[in-house]
């Protein structure tokens, strides 16, 4: 005979709701997004701030790889820890800035130390910074929606 523990409606939908398949919709959504702010920034660079073709990380072959990278990686961390904190809505939205911050750490290396990079520009690496922005304004909203936190 097994025993069962009740569980309210709330907490069925949460984990329901917290599912593989919705963290991959997620990752996914976040990455179509991040791939169109990302281009916008990358053509913005380029052609307002006059960017070299020289720099790189604003190329498409760099950038649309680690956009959808940093939007899977994102969904991943939002769904562990989304089930795994008592109300994991909290821990994931104060993460987020910390790992940003830490995701920035290269590129302001990049800026202290331009011979790492040909074609390296102050213009540039804000740009480069900024997309680091955009896949996370892509991203969080798709994971808030899509991946529910435990109650």
């Amino acid at each position: 005979m097994t025993a069962t523990i009740p569980t309210s409606k709330t907490q069925d939908d949460a984990v329901r709701n917290r599912s593989w398949p919705r963290t991959a919709a997620a990752a996914g959504l976040g990455a179509a997004g991040a791939i169109i702010i990302n281009s916008v920034i990358a053509w913005t660079a380029r052609g307002l701030f006059d960017v070299p073709s020289a720099f790189e990380p604003l190329s498409a072959q760099a950038y649309l790889p680690a956009s959808v990278i940093g939007a899977l990686a994102g969904a991943i961390g939002w769904h562990m820890i989304a089930g795994r904190v008592r109300r994991g809505s909290r821990l994931p939205m104060a993460l987020v800035p910390v790992v940003l911050a830490l995701s920035l750490i290269p590129d302001v290396l990049l800026l202290a130390d331009r011979s790492q990079q040909p074609g390296t520009t102050t213009a540039g690496v804000l740009m480069l910074m900024l997309m680091h922005l955009g896949v996370a304004a892509a991203s969080v909203p798709a994971y808030r929606r899509l991946i529910q936190a435990r109650p």
